[in-house]
């Protein structure tokens, strides 16, 4: 197979897609569209007719089917354009080490961004790769890509190999997911398929049929102001007040820092505020939605506790929903986690079910009517400057999309 998934990898992510969590336009910069206009035009130059890019920042486009059979489901690919606000995406530089033999890759334009097998031991199966990385002052945008990348060459692959049978495919190709957006304006309807993969993943053969469930929180703090001088008896801190409550939460248990698998956690990501008034803003994670229920309680009960010493303060907690397990949609749809396993082998790879600790595109999409669970896209380390993907680990993936259209219309 004639991939182009590596050159199409390197011209994507040196385009600057960098979502704003502040920004309320959407999609939230004007910048992530320079990607998608870019995705149109090839799309178009593919030969395919059937192209949108809408007034959201949403490419939708079809591959038409080449099968004679009537009942082929209709299959979405969908990956995000934009990348973290965590690490700069301005001004990327990939860098390609071929052949790579195990050895510490020192970044160049800063050397003290290295890349090393015993902090990502994944690497060990990679001898003879060719890695892809940033130059040390950015992200790479892996994240997404490299889904981005492998969706647009199996498109390639299939509208240059019309033998390949297949039902009718779609493509989406969405903004701001990073920022928890990537789906508020997805026309399900136009649309117009049956279920979806998402390419969003890491390690290569992982197929996720299950997420995080997300509820945000927000405890907004009313304390008592005084003149500093004339405080005694008086002030009531907000300040002090939002950081007592952050300090009595638990500092073993139910953190980022100190859980794993399918272990849930009460996170404070953000807290802003002065002398009357404080914001805490967190987000809650956990798989069973009974398990997420009683991470929102164990911070009502800290909140009240600490009030007891604040008297005439006031503090009032809101929680509201982010998403849900996708589980809870895909489980019903057992044929589509069965075509991604066979389609996994099929590459020759070995099909390993896991779990998000996070949330994709597709966790929402499950819930408008879209199942959809996660594919590998190769990419590792992501949100940082040592991101990385190999070459080889996105042909996998491109194959495997191939795979999966050729069983479904197989089975069908």
């Amino acid at each position: 197979m004639n991939f182009t998934v590596k050159d199409r990898f390197i011209k994507y992510v040196q385009i600057d897609t960098q979502s704003d969590p502040v920004s309320t336009s959407q999609p939230s910069t004007l910048k992530q569209l320079d990607l998608s206009k870019v995705l149109v035009q090839e799309l178009k130059e593919m030969g395919l007719s059937d192209v949108e890019l809408d007034e959201f920042g949403y490419v939708y486009a079809t591959i038409p089917a080449t099968t004679s059979k009537k009942n082929v489901p209709v299959i979405c690919f969908c990956a995000h354009v934009d990348t973290a606000p965590d690490a700069s995406g301005t001004g990327v530089k990939p860098i390609i080490h071929s052949n790579y033999q195990g050895q510490d890759i020192v970044l160049p334009d800063d050397t003290s961004v290295v890349i090393r097998m015993t902090d990502y031991p994944y690497l060990k199966d990679k001898i003879g790769h060719d890695i892809i990385t940033a130059s040390g002052l950015t992200l790479l945008g892996g994240d997404d890509k490299a889904g981005v990348a492998e969706i647009m060459d199996a498109a390639y692959q299939l509208i240059n190999n019309p033998s390949i049978k297949h039902g009718k495919i779609r493509l989406l190709f969405t903004p701001d997911e990073e920022i928890g957006r990537g789906v508020d304006e997805v026309d399900i309807k136009k649309l117009g398929a049956d279920f979806g993969y998402t390419l969003d993943g890491g390690p290569i053969g992982t197929l996720e049929d299950e997420t995080f469930s997300a509820d945000g929180a927000v405890i907004t703090i009313q304390g008592v102001a005084a003149h500093p001088g004339y405080a005694k008896g008086k002030m009531e801190n907000a300040v002090k007040i939002a950081s007592d409550i952050v300090s009595a939460l638990p500092k073993h248990r139910l953190t980022p820092e100190t859980t794993q698998k399918k272990q849930g956690f009460i996170h404070p990501v953000k807290i802003e505020g002065g002398l009357e008034n404080a914001k805490i803003t967190f987000i809650l994670r956990d798989f069973e939605e009974d398990l997420l229920k009683e991470k929102s309680e164990i911070l009502r009960k800290v909140m009240d506790k600490v009030l007891l010493r604040y008297p005439h303060s006031s503090a009032k907690l809101e929680v509201f929903e982010q998403y849900r397990n996708m589980k809870q949609i895909v489980s019903g749809r057992p044929e589509i986690i069965e075509y991604a396993k066979e389609a996994i082998k099929r590459s020759g790879l070995k099909p390993q079910l896991g779990s998000i600790r996070g949330g994709t595109d597709g966790s929402r999409l499950s819930f408008m009517g879209l199942p959809c669970p996660n594919l590998f896209a190769g990419e590792m380390a992501i949100h940082s400057r040592q991101e990385f993907v190999t070459v080889q680990d996105m042909q996998k993936a491109v194959e495997t999309i191939i795979n999966i259209v050729a069983v479904c219309e197989e089975r069908s």
